[in-house]
């Protein structure tokens, strides 16, 4: 299954944009709503390079003057692409790689080691942290929320250890939703189509209009299968979810903030399952069920301009059960921050955090266990940033570090050194070094599993059985970054980020001993291969993004991006790796493309359109492909919006990433409506 090629595609393309062009010479210009700073979708880029995020520091600061890689997907973003889920908003940030395995499970990374957990990527919701120590990073599937309601999703690229902790070692991405008091009056929502059968959302807000808001929504969605060639359709996905926020904020006593969700889902799946008799490896179909529910607590206090406090508090409940594994954890989790500013150019931040995590992992399916099945995971976590303005306003260097805590890792120190030079207003050029690391998973240390080898010429059934690895230890990253931004004109931003990045004692399968004798525990007489997972890769990535945007009117936005990387490994000294370099390699694309183009064509009616390109993943068989997206909204009143989304349009199907089992799944070309009422 071959995409058409990235010529034809590119020619399709320009066809396009010079519509559009033809487009924007007879269109009505809308003025900006000056008197209405949050709607982000009509600010000049000049205003949106003044934009705070929170991300980097866990306090406000301008995105334009961030030493970081960062990138902001607002909520109007997310709305006009149509996107319907999180990973989906995901690809129109440079530098993050989606990549779609089903119809409810993703592939995603941030400058490589792109898998189905995105175990070095660590992701949060409103502050809450939803990577799993279970088998190491995130159940895509399971993190939603009303994409109406999100206000922004801040990503970072690159490591953000000394204010996240572990896990992040290459990239951050924070889901931040609207305040209570943006999202005041009825909201309804409802559309379906062919792959997406059919969502729904209600969503009503309130308060008492001075220092007390609130809302309170309800969705539903159900998803069909994707193209299976074996016609085996079993990926079908159904969700409920509900939640609330309220908040109070008061002159003297700061800002309090409560909030929660809970949801159900099933979701088809296969999965291998292995067995000392015959067949001895067999595919299980069925349902994963997903539940749980989260409360989270957070005050803030300013007391003076650079002098401020946060505390929050959660409690998240998983239920994962799938046809050959269960997870069921609670997760408690508190955390400090202060801010002080002793003097006019120094700014320091420090805090403290805890996480307790007690877990219960009952077998399911033999061969696949975790050792004990009730146990905790702990993480304690300090750190301390001192930001240093070495020139006002023009030159900060800024230090710090995070120090942890696991019952994995003993004690890991997590330095960064970052210099960020603003030459003038309309540019900034920044540098960084970060250590980070990836603490180990339950996974590695305390997890057993059984595969299925074959059969030897002696007659005998081979098995190769991967035993907990109590020494298994933390994955180091060593990262240099160098980033440029420059607003060339009113209407033209580019933002330029390029980094090296070396790491050791990656994750690598490895036979224990060479010599391998029969045992008939269990029966029958079998050859067992014990083998175990261990730190026996390093290597570097380079690359760079490059995300100019420009604005030829005050109705149009054309936006593009170019991500290169290159990834080196090999063995470690010593390494009795089995072959998994070639699959991490091979598992990222080296050159991925987007042209995002936004146009208001008159005051009701509003065209979006995006076009990727992904290359080749060779450690996976899978092809380059290219696609389109397209989305088409009507305001037929101001208090109602018709919207056509068509998603994949190049293509009847395209397959980008290796199914966990069975054939490759392709991704259907694909189309829905979407009608929205609100009412204030």
């Amino acid at each position: 299954m071959r995409s058409p090629s990235l010529a034809r595609n590119a020619c399709s393309v320009l066809c396009v944009l010079l519509n559009f062009v033809l487009l924007a010479s007879n269109v009505t210009a809308i003025p900006l709503d000056t008197d209405n700073p949050t709607s982000l979708k009509k600010l000049t880029l000049e205003e949106l390079s003044q934009i705070e995020v929170t991300t980097p520091s866990k306090e406000p600061q301008f995105a334009f003057r961030s030493p970081v890689a960062i990138y902001v997907i607002t909520g109007d973003d997310i709305r006009r692409s149509g996107a319907l889920s999180i990973p989906e908003a995901l690809r129109l940030a440079p530098g993050v790689e989606v990549e779609r395995i089903d119809s409810n499970r993703w592939s995603v990374g941030i400058r490589g080691f792109g898998s189905r957990l995105s175990r070095s990527v660590l992701v949060l919701i409103d502050g809450r942290t939803v990577y799993t120590t279970l088998f190491a990073g995130t159940y895509w599937e399971a993190q939603d929320t009303d994409m109406l309601d999100i206000d922004r999703i801040e990503i970072i690229r690159g490591p953000g250890g000394v204010i996240w902790g572990p896990n992040s070692v290459d990239g951050v991405i924070n889901v931040i939703t609207k305040s209570a008091k943006d999202t005041q009056g009825l909201l309804v929502s409802a559309g379906g189509g062919d792959v997406n059968l059919g969502n729904a959302t209600i969503r009503y807000g309130g308060g008492n209009g001075r220092d007390f808001s609130y809302r309170v929504y309800a969705k539903a969605f159900a998803v069909g299968h994707e193209h299976h060639a074996d016609a085996n359709n079993y990926d079908a996905w159904r969700s409920a979810q509900t939640g609330f926020r309220m908040e109070r904020n008061t002159a003297n006593r700061g800002v309090f903030t409560l909030q929660g969700d809970g949801y159900m889902q099933k979701a088809g799946e296969g999965e291998s399952a292995v067995s000392y008799t015959p067949p001895y490896q067999s595919t299980l179909y069925g349902y994963e069920y997903l539940s749980g529910a989260n409360i989270l607590g957070r005050w803030q206090r300013t007391f003076s301009a650079g002098n401020d406090i946060q505390v929050q508090a959660y409690v998240d409940r998983t239920n994962h059960r799938e046809v050959n594994l269960a997870d069921y954890r609670t997760t408690y989790d508190v955390d400090l921050l202060q801010r002080v500013t002793p003097n006019s150019w120094q700014q320091l931040s420090f805090g403290l955090g805890a996480r307790v995590i007690p877990i219960y992992d009952p077998i399911i399916v033999s061969g696949l266990t975790f050792t004990p099945i009730h146990r905790t995971d702990v993480l304690y976590t300090a750190f301390l940033q001192d930001e240093l303005a070495l020139v006002p306003n023009r030159l900060t260097l800024t230090l710090g570090t995070k120090l942890l805590h696991t019952n994995f890792a003993t004690f890991e120190p997590e330095p960064s050194a970052r210099l960020s030079w603003t030459p003038s207003d309309k540019q900034t050029v920044w540098a960084a070094f970060t250590h980070a690391v990836r603490t180990p998973s339950d996974a590695e240390e305390n997890f057993t599993l059984s595969g299925y080898v074959g059969a030897t010429p002696s007659g005998l059934q081979a098995f190769a059985a991967f035993l907990p690895n109590t020494k298994f230890s933390p994955e180091q990253l060593n990262g240099y970054e160098l980033g440029y931004r420059r607003l060339l004109t009113k209407g033209l931003l580019v933002d330029f980020a390029g980094f090296w990045n070396h790491y050791h004692g990656l994750f690598d399968e490895e036979f224990i001993v060479e010599a391998f004798s029969p045992s008939d525990t269990p029966p029958p007489l079998h050859l067992l291969l014990p083998a175990q997972f261990r730190n026996g890769l390093q290597g570097r990535t380079t690359g760079f993004e490059i995300a100019p945007e420009w604005r030829p009117s005050k109705v149009w936005r054309l936006r593009g991006s170019y991500s290169y990387l290159d990834m080196v490994l090999r063995k470690s000294p010593g390494s009795g790796d089995l072959g998994t370099i070639p699959g991490i390699e091979g598992g990222s694309p080296k050159h991925q493309f987007t042209l995002q183009s936004s146009i208001d064509l008159g005051k009701k009616v509003d065209f979006d359109a995006s076009y990727r390109y992904v290359s080749a993943l060779p450690g996976l068989g899978i092809p380059s492909y290219s696609t389109c997206d397209a989305r088409l909204a009507w305001h037929l009143r101001p208090d109602l919006e018709l919207a056509v989304t068509g998603q994949n349009l190049l293509q009847p199907t395209h397959v980008e990433y290796a199914a966990e089992v069975g054939p490759n799944i392709a991704i259907r070309r694909s189309s829905y409506l979407q009608l929205t009422w609100t009412r204030k």
